[in-house]
């Protein structure tokens, strides 16, 4: 087991501010495991909305609810979004006598009665799969090869966390997606995701994928946000400005899990990553998720112009404006694209991660940082403590 003191830290300071708290995240990324430390399984306080026994208990939601006191956990509560206007009264009540935490595998967004019924009562806490923090660098390898989901890492052999990988994507897409009343047939939505594997690290574009789904430019759009609301899917969007050079407004397109990514190209092992043509954008969108899960920003974005210049990775962050490269490596330089953007973008600092060990400065506001640097906990890639706003966001 991988143990997750700061996830579970952050759920606890989250309770105690607010009277609803949803823990949302991509199935099977441990939400679960992470609530029954809370609260055990086995308590009359614990709903799964997997079992039967707790959906037929909450089939008056209202009055299996009301009475009960201290800390309620609902699990998958996508599966019942008829719950939140319940919730919504629950938590008005003075004074309140229970916290309820929500554990969902959908975005707020996607479940838009979430956010209509609970605006302003309601803490979100987004979860992904195990980070390099809390693996360890000297599985920085494996995980990058394996991805975060727990089963997946921690499988016993590399075909066995290969097939659960496989596995995974056949269930989400046969079960999950359709109870979440999304119509799109399981191998058209497979397609398309296996087609976002290969276009991973790209700028989005509609129009091919259209053409080879014989679909329409905006239903392939709505395919997109519908894996970017179930977490499996990153659309980081563009920085623009008013610079005299034209800036790209498309956002790039990535898979946010390396281990899901891999079993959608069809690699088994790190020895066929490194040969593979997509093992710069793999470690490119992998040294991405880490630096988003360490700095935790207010805002993250890419930048680029038609003149070739360009920024993997913009962090805006307590009026701070930081740079990110990610160069796959063994002796980053000062590139004329780097100097460009400090200039253009009035970068406080910039950070080129590299999969070498030495940290060294390359001139003034820029260093090379060893990507293993991130398996510090606390500690982020500028040098400094790591937020402790714990991911929250009022909705």
């Amino acid at each position: 087991m991988v143990d997750r003191p700061d996830a579970v830290s952050r759920i606890r300071h989250a309770l105690r501010r607010a009277r609803v708290v949803a823990l949302i995240g991509p199935r099977q990324c441990g939400k679960t495991t992470l609530a029954r430390r809370l609260l055990p399984a086995d308590s009359p306080r614990y709903f799964d909305l997997e079992h039967p026994m707790s959906l037929a208990q909450l089939a008056e939601p209202m009055t299996a609810l009301a009475p009960l006191r201290g800390l309620v956990v609902i699990d998958e509560v996508q599966r019942r979004p008829d719950l939140f206007p319940v919730l919504r009264v629950l938590a008005d009540r003075q004074p309140s006598p229970a916290r309820f935490l929500v554990l969902g595998s959908a975005s707020p967004e996607l479940l838009r009665q979430a956010s209509e019924s609970l605006a302003g009562r309601l803490e979100t806490i987004t979860l992904s799969g195990f980070s390099l923090a809390e693996v360890g660098a000297s599985a920085l390898a494996r995980h990058w090869e394996r991805g975060g989901f727990p089963r997946a890492f921690l499988g016993r052999s590399r075909n066995d966390s290969f097939i659960w990988r496989r596995q995974f994507i056949q269930t989400f897409l046969e079960r999950d997606v359709p109870l979440l009343g999304i119509g799109v047939p399981a191998p058209t939505l497979l397609r398309f995701w296996t087609m976002l594997a290969h276009y991973h690290g790209q700028v989005w574009n509609a129009a091919e994928p259209a053409r080879s789904l014989g679909a329409s430019e905006p239903t392939v759009r709505r395919y997109l946000d519908l894996l970017t609301g179930l977490y499996m899917v990153r659309q980081l969007q563009p920085w623009h400005q008013n610079i005299a050079k034209r800036q790209v407004k498309a956002p790039k397109v990535f898979l946010r899990d390396s281990g899901l990514l891999h079993a959608l190209l069809g690699i088994h092992a790190t020895s066929d990553l490194l040969a593979h043509p997509k093992c710069g954008a793999s470690w490119e969108g992998y040294a991405i998720d880490e630096v988003l899960k360490a700095v935790e920003p207010d805002q993250g974005y890419y930048w680029a112009t038609y003149q070739g210049a360009e920024l993997d990775l913009l962090l805006l962050r307590d009026g701070e404006r930081l740079g990110v490269e990610v160069k796959r490596t063994d002796a980053p330089t000062l590139t004329p694209s780097m100097r460009i953007a400090l200039s253009d973008l009035q970068l406080d600092r910039l950070v080129v991660l590299y999969p070498g060990p030495a940290r060294y400065d390359l001139g003034e506001r820029v260093t090379v940082v060893p990507l293993a640097d991130l398996a510090t906990r606390g500690v982020d890639p500028f040098g400094s403590r790591a937020s402790a706003r714990g991911g929250r966001r009022r909705s």
